[in-house]
């Protein structure tokens, strides 16, 4: 799985692929196995305590609630961050479940004694998986990245991404994958008006 938001939180987002495509959404992330894997790959979890944790989860409610949990955060975060790249304020439910994400990781979450000065979620279980990513969000929709996500323009694609450009004007989350797309159909339309 591609990993082109350059923030585990918009890669999470991400792991819905043609999200603004009903008809070719698809769902790339299922099951708390795959979710380990997720986390293990973007970085969240070490690979030591990715596979501990794939020892430690069993298919029970406990593992179930916990994927519903992180497959609920992961809406709530595209409709905030819809929100955010549309410049409207983000539907009242999904701040409150946000707020509510927050309250929890905290809460679940340990203060190191020094700096710096983080909150630190258990690697223990699924759910300290979703705690580690709301506190993430936090960080990503509290400093300056915030004026740089932006939502590719590829039709249907919905994928988010930090535009770290320097004239700030990237479109696609990636341009081998939409870019391509927008530039074949722009030449197809030329060829066709000239032809």
């Amino acid at each position: 799985m591609p990993f082109v938001g350059g923030h585990p939180v918009l890669d999470f987002v991400n792991t819905v692929a043609w999200r603004l495509d009903p008809a070719r959404t698809a769902d790339r992330v299922q099951g708390p196995q795959e979710w380990v894997h997720w986390a293990a790959a973007t970085g969240m979890l070490t690979a030591d305590r990715a596979e501990a944790l794939l020892r430690a989860e069993t298919a029970d409610s406990t593992t179930e609630a916990a994927t519903e949990a992180l497959v609920g955060l992961r809406a709530t975060l595209s409709s905030v961050l819809d929100a955010l790249v549309d410049d409207e304020k983000p539907p009242a439910g999904a701040w409150e479940a946000l707020r509510q994400a927050l309250v929890l990781a905290r809460a679940d979450a340990t203060l190191p004694p020094g700096f710096p000065l983080q909150w630190q979620p258990g690697t223990d279980r699924l759910d300290d998986l979703r705690h580690a990513l709301a506190l993430r969000t936090e960080d990503l929709l509290s400093d300056d990245r915030l004026s740089r996500i932006r939502r590719c323009a590829g039709p249907g694609c919905g994928w988010f991404f930090l535009d770290r450009s320097r004239s700030g004007t990237r479109r696609w989350c990636s341009s081998t994958d939409c870019g391509n797309r927008d530039r074949a159909k722009r030449h197809y339309t030329r060829t066709r008006q000239h032809g």
